[in-house]
């Protein structure tokens, strides 16, 4: 019976005798169960469950509102009232990115083979003002014609560097000196022409300049682009990466001093960004959560779990179990960490491939590699258990396919129909979600009760017992996105997006909390993260109680 609810035992010969021996086996899976149930309500022993969305490392410290000073907060607030209210502050583009700007820039390009755009400068761009005519062009972000190379260029991981390599600019991790646009400029330009990387491509391993690693924008994908433009997207994008990243240069240096704005970016950098991981591992270990049965973890790294691992008293207390296909190349994966004292052995199989195959035939799913992780092991008592830890898409609409799955893939096998189910996620659930488009919290409630499960708050969650607080500021390159300082609560997201579900039947909860401060305090009022909590998803905790029904009359 131990055998087959560990997962080492999955088949008998085909043979009459050996059906009823199965039969036999499963009552005894269900009598050892439920015997270790009734162990765990004799002995008062609860399990403890907690959750958390770590967040991937953002790369640029300025994207978020985040919960810091006064000089942050009024560095921000110049800034959005230069985009909002520039007056003649709204210059053309060519007194910030010059013409001797543009063509070295030009020429640049035509050496590496590409098209003169010298009739879009002349005829279009130069003169385009700041704000108005280009910031806030809402067809040149249709166009994808600044965000593209930003998003390819911004960070890039190289081969053999935990450190990855920044395009000089204000919005990620660039920290050399850029307190005047001529010194950007020779940085920029030596940055996109002149660095040679190494870096891991679908062929392997390959050394590229930052500007081959640029992608055509297609018409196909991004109608708004006109023919004429997707032929030379390539240079015309490369411009208008350089105009958006002098233009920020620009505002930062006109708003406050260099000092200012660059020691505000060095020291969120250096909390938010560096010593991300490092804090997060010390909010783990804390007391309290390192007394933890079952930790399920969301957008967790390769070098998080090796870290984890390194934490003399993170490896001496917990199982630390990552799916075994990573994903290496969003390197965002769930995880989960099984206290050694409730499961001394660990994980006894993973099952997250039978999860995976069993969504409905011919619907799509919105999960990626690493969002899914789901194990079988078996606690202390001799309880089975099946653990799961999920990461939903932004709109949480693989949520209740990625739960249904779950439930499928337990039903389907006979070895794991009496295992309890814990299930920690961030389901991406909403308030007030856009119909059809964002996964509504209520809806969900319905439908994890409609499998037999309850969750940590209750059959019916409250929609405004929110785990989440951010708000997009204006240093980042979708503006509208942006949240202004007086509007970060109410346009920014603030939803209970997290969940522990477990068996109705089961268990029930004695206590629960939630934390955004890492001291099992959650302020309701704070956006974050804040320089001493690290992620934008609040940590989720409960201790649960078994049910004396979950050991059932047939006991």
């Amino acid at each position: 019976a131990a055998m087959i609810a560990s997962g080492r035992l999955t088949a008998l010969p085909d043979a009459a005798p050996c059906h009823m021996l199965i039969n036999s086996l499963q009552t005894a899976i269900l009598f050892v169960t439920m015997k270790g149930i009734a162990a765990m309500i004799a002995s008062g022993r609860k399990l403890t469950v907690s959750t958390w969305n770590v967040a991937a490392i953002n790369n640029n410290p300025f994207e978020y509102w985040i919960t810091y000073n006064e000089p942050y907060e009024n560095l921000m607030s110049d800034v959005e009232s230069f985009l909002e209210a520039p007056g003649d502050r709204d210059v053309p583009v060519q007194d910030v990115f010059n013409e001797d700007m543009f063509s070295k820039l030009d020429g640049r390009m035509q050496q590496v083979g590409w098209e003169s755009v010298r009739s879009y400068w002349d005829t279009d761009f130069k003169d385009r003002k700041i704000v108005s005519g280009f910031m806030k062009d809402k067809l040149l972000g249709s166009k994808r014609l600044a965000s593209m190379p930003d998003r390819i260029t911004n960070t890039i991981n190289v081969v053999g560097s935990d450190e990855p390599v920044c395009r000089p600019t204000i919005i990620n991790m660039y920290d050399k000196d850029l307190s005047s646009l001529n010194k950007w400029w020779s940085a920029w330009e030596e940055f996109m022409f002149d660095t040679s990387l190494e870096i891991q491509t679908k062929k392997g391993m390959e050394q590229k300049a930052p500007y081959e690693m640029l992608q055509p924008i297609k018409k196909s994908k991004y109608p708004d682009i006109t023919e004429d433009e997707e032929k030379v997207s390539l240079p015309l994008q490369t411009m208008c990466g350089a105009i958006f990243d002098a233009i920020l240069v620009h505002i930062m240096n006109t708003v406050t001093s260099p000092d200012e704005w660059q020691g505000i970016k060095s020291n969120i950098v250096e909390n938010l960004n560096k010593k991300k991981v490092p804090r997060t591992l010390e909010i783990l270990e804390s007391s309290i959560y390192i007394g933890s049965d079952i930790i399920t973890l969301q957008e967790v790294s390769g070098s998080f779990i090796d870290q984890a691992k390194n934490r003399p008293s993170l490896d001496k207390t917990f199982h630390i179990i990552g799916p075994e296909n990573m994903d290496s190349v969003r390197d965002q994966n769930s995880v989960i960490f099984l206290r050694k004292e409730t499961f001394p052995d660990g994980a006894s199989a993973e099952i997250t491939s039978l999860v995976e195959s069993s969504f409905e035939q011919g619907v799509t799913v919105p999960v990626a590699k690493g969002d899914i992780l789901a194990i079988t092991t078996t606690d202390r008592d001799g309880v089975p258990f099946v653990i799961a830890s999920f990461h939903g898409d932004t709109n949480g609409l693989a949520t209740k396919p990625v739960l249904t799955a779950t439930m499928k893939a337990i039903s389907s096998d006979s070895n794991l129909a009496h295992h309890k189910l814990i299930f920690g996620l961030d389901a991406n659930t909403y308030e007030k979600a856009k119909p059809g488009k964002q996964q509504d919290v209520m809806d969900f409630g319905k439908h994890y009760v409609s499998h037999g499960l309850s969750s940590c708050w209750g059959d019916v969650p409250d929609p405004q017992n929110y785990t989440t607080y951010n708000s997009r500021t204006y240093l980042q390159p979708q503006l509208n996105k942006a949240c202004k300082k007086s509007d970060k609560r109410s346009n920014g997201d603030v939803n209970p997006k997290d969940f522990i579900l477990f068996g109705k039947d089961d268990f029930e909860v004695d206590s629960l909390w939630k934390d955004n401060t890492g001291d099992k305090v959650y302020l309701e009022d704070t956006a974050f993260p804040t320089l001493s909590f690290p992620s934008d998803h609040g940590i989720l905790a409960t201790v649960l109680v078994a049910k004396s029904s979950a050991t059932g009359d047939e006991l």
